[in-house]
Formats: structure tokens, sequence, C-alpha cells
């Protein structure tokens, strides 16, 4: 078992026991069971997936850091979102301004158009768990 924290500057999203969880890093999707080698990495905007007892959930998170140590997991991010949490239109809202933003690329800065290449990914990741992906 594992103990998985994901805290939002707001507030404490999970505090549980499970039995492995997959984030979204710097460097792909990484898979983590119980003893899994110490980790610090970079969120990425995404869906975070854990499992208790066989059933799946699934989170909605923004960029962050995990760290992996002794059996536990902690994720802090930006923001941090369960399928019921998610206003659907609200992130399919987010999503076309961050497209409109992209497509005027000309006009912002290379970090600028990596932010809003993660608005893209964060908003479709809150309309995948939202609608049940």
């Amino acid at each position: 078992m594992l103990k998985l924290e994901i805290v939002t500057p707001e507030r404490r999203v999970i505090d549980a026991e499970v039995d492995g969880v997959t984030v979204p890093t710097a460097s792909g999707e990484v898979g983590i069971l119980a003893s899994h080698a110490p980790l610090v990495s970079a969120v990425k905007p995404g869906v975070l997936s854990y499992s208790i007892k066989g059933a799946s959930e699934k989170i909605a998170v923004a960029s962050g850091f995990v760290e992996v140590n002794d059996n536990k997991v902690a994720v802090l991010v930006d923001t941090a979102e369960t399928a019921d949490e998610v206003d659907i239109d609200g992130a399919r809202s987010s999503r076309q301004e961050a497209e409109k933003a992209i497509s005027a690329a000309g006009q912002l800065s290379a970090e600028e158009s990596e932010a809003m290449r993660e608005a893209v990914v964060h908003a479709d990741a809150r309309i995948a768990i939202a609608s049940g992906k």
C-alpha cells in the first residue's frame, strides 16, 4: 500500500491509502507501486489516476511536483479536480481561450505559448474525467 496525498494551495484533495498511482510527469506517465524508488519530478497537466482495492479513480491535475519516498506519494499541484468537481462548460471555455491565444502565437513569448499549450492539456484532462473517459 501507498499513502497518497494530493495537495493544492487551497486544500488537501486526497489523503488515502492506495494500491498504485499513475502521475503525468515531465518525462511521461509514471506508474508508482509500493516500494517504488525515491523520486522527485515535475508534474505536467493531465489525468492522475489511482486505484483502491481494484477500483480506479481519476483526478485532473495542473502543473506542480511529485515526491515519492518510503511508500508515500506527495503530489503538490496548482489545481486538482475530481470528475464531480469539474465545470465542463468552464473547461471547454478555458480550452477555447487557450487555443485562441496559441493561434496568436506570433504575439506570445515562448513561455506564454508553452503555458497556453499546458492550459489546453489541462482543459482536455478536465473534460475527459468529467465525461467519464
